[in-house]
């Protein structure tokens, strides 16, 4: 939690070198019109303020290990020259004792061998956008020419992958591909050989007036009538997943991931669950009790409360004029963090999953409990359904890692009660999974014989 004494002892910070500025148009982009906040400016990070940033962020650490995260917009569109610059300034600046982990969030299309060969000698996590197979990622996914990204996308991770740099894909969840979870799931594994994957819910928000425009997409083909993106409203594009349909997405794809891959794949809101189960902190502040402690900086050292509240109302200030620990700590961004622990609904007080949700991110408290109380997540019925889903296997990985052993024995064991489970069942019987079918259609599907 964040306290007035000094700041707390570490933080997290998204630094857009680039601003908006991306070299594709990404229809769901909520960040592309964040360049009328800075009418005229050429969007690119000043080595001065390279360098303030820098030293403020070491400094202000009291912990040995630093995130130096970049995103964008698209920050590889600042040259190799600008991070072999910042390289050079974390060498400088860092302390004795201090470890410095380099991130970068990037769509891929500008990777080659160079930036490669650069990720890998100073060991960069890349984190790569990819929606899934070709036609499920150029579905959004497109350039300013409304053209598909996907070949652009896998050439960089080519590159990436020659130079055995370590990648974490994300994938943003959206209309299009939030009914094919199989397909992107399979595809990041066994297409990609992607170990580590991280799965963000399309919701657009938009008030009943700009919602045509909205579902338009947010790309600069409409430019001269978009509006700048803010948290507002309680309509949703077109692009935006529904309600339940981001929980049935994850619990198909939790259902594949228990039965062969834990300890082979991790998914972000997996780990994080498995952390909650097991009475830890999750490392995703969407379901952590409060937030606050990750900020978005953008090219010229404006500091905002969240990247996903880049607007006027959450500026907080800049690193040039006050030192950036300062404004974490500062009053208005305790208050934005507790916020999300305080303005909960008492649907969610109550709920029997809140120790892991926590009412999810406050960007998406839109919407009305059912009796009529303002501030529920949009996507609570898919919380809702996954969390309840995945209770019984969490708990026994939880139970496996008390006693010392892998989470992934969780797949024996669950095989063994699912054949427990089933023992004497007639093919023709009502399947006893609760589906009202027979089971010879069900779950005796996969194994005739039975």
């Amino acid at each position: 939690m964040l306290t007035m004494q000094g700041g707390p002892p570490a933080y997290h910070v998204l630094a857009k070198p680039t601003g908006p500025i991306c070299n594709l148009d990404c229809e769901y982009c909520f960040f592309l019109s964040k360049e009328q906040l800075y009418p005229g400016d050429r969007f690119r990070m000043a080595d001065e303020m390279l360098e303030t940033y820098i030293c403020q962020l070491l400094e202000s650490h009291r912990i040995p290990e630093v995130t130096v995260a970049w995103q964008g917009g698209e920050p590889t569109m600042m040259g190799l020259d600008f991070f072999r610059r910042a390289v050079e300034l974390i060498e400088q600046y860092r302390r004795p004792g201090q470890t410095i982990s380099h991130t970068i969030q990037t769509n891929g299309t500008l990777i080659d061998d160079h930036w490669a060969a650069f990720f890998k000698e100073n060991e960069f996590l890349v984190g790569l956008s990819v929606d899934g197979p070709e036609a499920l990622h150029d579905t959004y996914r497109v350039d300013t020419r409304g053209e598909g990204s996907f070949s652009r996308v896998m050439a960089g991770m080519d590159a990436l992958k020659a130079h055995e740099v370590d990648v974490n894909v994300l994938c943003t969840v959206n209309a299009a591909n939030v009914s094919s979870p199989l397909d992107v799931y399979r595809f990041f594994r066994d297409d990609l050989g992607v170990q580590y994957i991280q799965f963000i819910p399309i919701v657009e928000r938009s008030t009943e007036t700009l919602l045509p425009l909205a579902n338009l997409g947010w790309s600069s083909k409409h430019k001269e009538k978009r509006p700048l993106y803010v948290q507002a409203g309680n309509q949703v594009t077109d692009r935006t997943v529904a309600p339940e349909a981001f929980g049935v997405f994850l619990n198909t794809i939790f259902d594949e991931w228990v039965a062969n891959d834990v300890g082979e794949v991790f998914i972000q809101h997996f780990d994080t669950a498995l952390a909650n189960w097991h009475g830890e902190p999750g490392a995703v502040c969407v379901f952590s009790e409060t937030c606050g402690l990750a900020v978005a900086l953008e090219h010229n050292g404006d500091l905002y409360s969240c990247d996903h509240y880049v607007e006027p109302d959450y500026l907080l200030g800049n690193i040039a004029e006050t030192p950036m620990i300062d404004l974490v700590a500062s009053a208005k961004q305790v208050e934005f963090g507790l916020a999300k622990r305080e303005s909960l609904p008492e649907f969610c007080r109550s709920c029997e999953v809140r120790f892991a949700c926590h009412g999810g991110c406050p960007k998406n408290r839109f919407t009305q409990t059912p009796d009529g109380e303002d501030g529920l997540n949009y996507l609570c019925p898919s919380y809702k359904a996954f969390f309840n889903h995945i209770d019984h296997p969490m708990r026994l990985m939880s139970q496996l890692l008390h006693q010392n052993r892998a989470p992934s024995e969780v797949s024996a064991i669950l095989a063994e009660e699912e054949a427990a489970r089933f023992a004497g069942i007639g093919r023709n019987d009502i399947c006893p999974c609760g589906s009202g079918i027979k089971f010879k259609l069900c779950h005796g599907a996969a194994n005739p014989q039975s």
